[in-house]
């Protein structure tokens, strides 16, 4: 595998306006997570920017950065967008696609993601970690995974997403993380697909993909890392980057 990072990331957040550009520790958030997908170390990395601003931070740190159409609906358009511009040759044959608002995420779980496809009967990877209470499992903005790690397996498909509790009976749930790991062909196709009866029901994209008969890979981590969508959640992250307490993500 070749693969490269990309990070969608665009101004209009109704929760937290501009927030890709919110100060943590004197850098903007887009570049706290711009550093932790070089410190990955899989391969390139850039962001697919929907505004000048957040062209102008990342280059202002040194990264790499392509302005996409603004009209763009979704992460993955804008990831596929970039990925056009800046490898039009196919370099690059897996898309890692790295939500703009995690700047805590551990770098070990952008290698993670890779690893399931290295089976070539998936077409797509992604990340789930434990659900540890009922209140987790209640939350309509904590996405479940339907997918079983029996055997000690490290991979499973993932046979459905929802943003109600899934599935029935005792047993562990699964917290779906945000992170793809894209064959190139199937981003390509993934992007062309007109959007799904359940994709618009449950507002989850990668139903578009299950829905159109592509197969998704779970891999597990330990913790769901927290994504940055309230004013809130930017103090939590300023408290666990903060360089004073010296703690680790």
């Amino acid at each position: 595998m070749n693969p490269i990072v990309l990070i969608p990331s665009r101004m209009a957040a109704s929760r937290l306006p501009g927030k890709p550009l919110a100060d943590i520790h004197g850098k903007p958030m887009i570049v706290h997570v711009l550093d932790r997908g070089r410190e990955a170390d899989i391969g390139p990395v850039a962001v697919a920017c929907g505004d000048i601003e957040i062209v102008e931070a990342v280059r202002a740190a040194g990264g790499i950065a392509v302005l996409t159409d603004p009209s763009l609906p979704r992460g993955s358009d804008r990831v596929h967008a970039a990925l056009s511009a800046l490898d039009p040759q196919g370099r690059h044959d897996v898309v890692v696609n790295l939500q703009g608002d995690l700047p805590t995420i551990p770098p070990s779980y952008l290698r993670t993601v890779l690893a399931p496809l290295s089976d070539p009967g998936f077409d797509i990877a992604t990340l789930v970690a434990p659900i540890h209470t009922d209140e987790e499992a209640a939350l309509s903005s904590v996405v479940k995974a339907a997918c079983a790690f029996d055997r000690g397996r490290a991979v499973s498909p993932a046979l459905y997403f929802s943003r109600v509790p899934i599935p029935w009976g005792a047993g562990p749930r699964w917290h779906h993380i945000g992170i793809y790991a894209f064959r190139r062909a199937a981003l390509a196709r993934f992007v062309a697909l007109p959007e799904s009866p359940l994709e618009r029901r449950e507002s989850l994209e990668q139903l578009r993909a299950l829905e159109a008969g592509m197969r998704i890979a779970c891999a597990r981590v330990e913790h769901a890392p927290f994504g940055v969508d309230t004013a809130e959640d930017l103090e939590r992250a300023r408290r666990a980057l903060d360089p004073q307490r010296k703690q680790s993500i």
